[in-house]
């Protein structure tokens, strides 16, 4: 699965620190601590008619994280908004956009490791692009990694952090086994997630996820055990093991760029009927329908 480049994003303005620059113009600075050494958290937005589904949570998470790492300043969420709206705007998005919110520490005196080399405080950047839910919604292909999700005593996971070298490292062993994503245990050998997205599985007419044991909170994983729980969906959260997830009679992945994707094949088992499950189709549903209609309203939507 490789997503495809987007003409209508070939002039797209981009933010940094309070600049709108051309998407060919470079707009940070070889001292910046995420080009140093990724030091810094982001969030993924996506725009539905004009508004950000579950934006305060991600703000939220962005908060949290950069707390977490000890960023000396966070700009306010007020701040952010604006920066976002003044992108967005900037380049006439109003919907089927998705947005890379980046905060770095910033721009570091000279070169190292020590945060107290950043004095000149934190680096806001916003991109956003024309972006559909990038997955094929006929379902995916996953092949398990050897790449495992570190456990919270080597990088705690509720850290949603910028070095994503975990998660690439496995992307590349699922390209090269011809397969769309890796899905990725912890430490354990329990399912994590994949490279990219939380997964659920149908068993028995019930959802089950993982824990958050080795991976992020999810927004679009919470708003689906929230769905199912309004919807008379029995749904739990616990250890699963690969096992599991080849006898399920459903799989489907869960993520802000992707929304609900269905997962029909892991490592060459073919998951139930080998295509898209009634369940999954209704989960599916049911959350573009919601977060559609409970979104933050940041631009006026064009017709």
């Amino acid at each position: 699965m490789l997503q495809r480049y987007d003409e209508r994003n070939a002039d797209i303005v981009y933010w940094v620190n309070g600049e709108l620059l051309h998407r060919d113009q470079p707009g940070l600075s070889p001292f910046d601590s995420v080009v140093q050494g990724g030091d810094a958290v982001w969030e993924g937005l996506r725009l539905y008619r004009g508004a950000i589904f579950g934006l305060a949570a991600h703000l939220s998470r962005l908060r949290c994280s950069a707390s977490a790492l000890n960023f000396a300043d966070i700009p306010s969420d007020d701040t952010i908004i604006d920066a976002i709206t003044r992108t967005l705007r900037a380049n006439e998005m109003s919907d089927g956009v998705h947005i890379r919110l980046t905060l770095t520490r910033g721009v570091k005196v000279t070169s190292g490791m020590d945060p107290r080399l950043n004095t000149a405080g934190p680096t806001l950047i916003v991109l956003a692009e024309h972006k559909p839910p990038v997955y094929d919604t006929g379902g995916l292909t996953l092949a398990t990694s050897s790449i495992r999700r570190p456990s919270p005593d080597v990088l705690d996971p509720k850290i949603h952090h910028n070095n994503l070298l975990n998660s690439i490292l496995a992307k590349i062993e699922a390209n090269a086994a011809g397969a769309d994503d890796a899905l990725m245990l912890d430490q354990r050998g329990f399912v994590a997630e994949t490279n990219a997205t939380h997964l659920f599985a149908v068993t028995g007419g019930a959802l089950i996820t993982p824990t958050t044991a080795a991976c992020p909170e999810g927004i679009t994983r919470q708003t689906v055990l929230d769905l199912a729980g309004q919807h008379g969906i029995p749904a739990t959260v616990r250890n699963i093991s690969l096992t599991e997830m080849y006898a399920a009679s459903e799989v489907f992945c869960t993520g802000t760029m992707g929304e609900i994707a269905a997962v029909t094949t892991i490592d060459g088992r073919v998951i139930g009927s080998g295509a898209v499950g009634p369940l999954t189709a209704r989960i599916a549903k049911l959350y573009q329908h919601h977060a559609a209609a409970h979104g933050t309203r940041l631009v006026r939507a064009l017709t």
